[in-house]
């Protein structure tokens, strides 16, 4: 794949707070890759895509200056790796990078290649959503991967049992990361798809959505399509001042929400069609 220019937008001197929103509102657009560490917070978009007008938006609105610079993909790609570290969900699963020793007494081990954008795990959002299939039955099942990413929530449905998985994403960068990620986990009942919608006229017993806010809402009414009557649906990428709006499109469009759980300001949705 050859090599794109991005973007990097530093912001300074901000609190933990500050941090999980400035992630929710970057993601939403379009910024696929956060270092974050003490108040500091670094994220890339790809150059093609950045529109300087709308992050000027955001750090007014929070009162917060930063700083851009261009790179090359392959430099901030590669401090990414270097600091990648493996992820612990309890004893339910881990994921970690082919250079990390193997993970003891977990029920599930991903090896995926890591790179800068949502899906390693470390993110609160996959997190919970991971914590949250531990407690769904897949076996057997059809799922939907809606915004895939790496790919990590598709191979855990698979390794969990399920029989049938679609993963899509709009990003070619994405699809490209998430087939190296089935070859390295031996997945066989996956099918990677690059697109940016849900597709009509096929239903899933379970569909996991970790995307962001406006593309979830904008989609809801895709998703309760491609939901099968009963079947359960696992929403994460939005932030618990965004609970009312969720609430709101899962209402109007028929669904049920179950429980929610969250981590820092992070929320993940259990619903039900």
């Amino acid at each position: 794949m050859e090599s794109k220019s991005f973007i990097q937008v530093q912001f300074q001197n901000i609190t933990a707070e500050q941090n999980e929103i400035l992630v929710a509102l970057l993601s939403n657009i379009g910024f696929e890759g956060f270092e974050e560490s003490d108040n500091l917070l670094k994220a890339f978009i790809k150059e093609t895509d950045f529109i300087k007008e709308e992050v000027d938006t955001i750090g007014n609105n929070l009162n917060l200056s930063y700083t851009s610079s261009v790179i090359e993909q392959q430099n901030w790609n590669a401090q990414w790796e270097s600091s990648f570290e493996p992820v612990i969900i309890n004893d339910f699963a881990a994921v970690r990078a082919g250079f990390h020793e193997p993970v003891k007494n977990v029920q599930h081990e991903i090896i995926i290649t890591p790179k800068m954008s949502f899906g390693t795990g470390h993110h609160a959002t996959t997190y919970l959503v991971m914590e949250q299939m531990s407690k769904l039955d897949f076996t057997g099942k059809t799922v939907l991967d809606f915004g895939t990413g790496t790919g990590i929530l598709a191979i855990l449905a698979e390794k969990m049992g399920a029989k049938e998985i679609l993963a899509i994403d709009n990003d070619e960068w994405s699809i490209n990361n998430a087939k190296e990620n089935l070859v390295l986990n031996h997945s066989k009942n996956i099918t990677i798809q690059q697109a940016e919608t849900i597709a009509s006229g096929k239903a899933y017993d379970v569909i996991l959505a970790n995307i962001n806010l406006n593309v979830i809402v904008a989609s809801m009414n895709a998703i309760k399509k491609a939901s099968n009557t009963g079947g359960l649906i696992l929403l994460s990428g939005f932030l618990n001042t965004d609970e009312a709006q969720i609430t709101a499109a899962l209402l109007s469009n028929g669904l049920r929400l179950k429980s929610i759980t969250r981590q820092k300001d992070w929320i993940c949705a259990l619903v039900n069609n």
